[in-house]
């Protein structure tokens, strides 16, 4: 990623000014702390080190901007942050929404939705969005129950 997504410099701006940047060796102590086994790995952390968003393989620069804010949604979504949960999460939708972490971001929306006012009716939509914008993908499958709620 060093050669082809890093030098992007909307990437680099993306990264300088939403999250801390930390590139370490494999075989480090720290990369053995959160077992990182192969490079590349993006780990999404909160302030102590909690771990809330993993992605390992190579991604290019449109493809990583989308999963970190969904890596950033997940971590605001797992300290019941639903109201930033939801902002990354439609970030990834309006600005990446033919990316492959949307359709991941909008099931976590309907969750995220669902769990921030206890109302079903976001897990629904959710359902019905991506069946009809991505009904291929496994969030589609996920949310099939969803289909259920009156």
């Amino acid at each position: 990623m060093d050669a082809v997504t890093y030098p992007n410099e909307k990437l680099a701006d993306f990264i300088n000014n939403t999250v801390v940047p930390l590139k370490i060796q494999v075989d480090s102590k720290l990369a053995g702390r959160f077992e990182v086994k192969w490079t590349p790995s993006l780990l999404i952390l909160d302030g102590e080190g909690k771990e809330h968003y993993r992605t390992t393989g190579f991604m290019a620069a449109e493809e990583l901007i989308p999963s970190i804010l969904l890596g950033i949604g997940n971590a605001h979504f797992n300290r019941d942050e639903f109201a930033d949960a939801l902002a990354a999460y439609e970030q990834v939708l309006t600005k990446h929404g033919a990316s492959d972490a949307a359709p991941e971001a909008m099931f976590q929306r309907g969750v995220a939705g669902y769990k921030s006012t206890h109302d079903p009716k976001p897990l629904k939509a959710a359902y019905e969005q991506l069946t009809k914008k991505y009904p291929k993908s496994e969030w589609a499958k996920r949310a099939q129950p969803y289909r259920l709620i009156p």
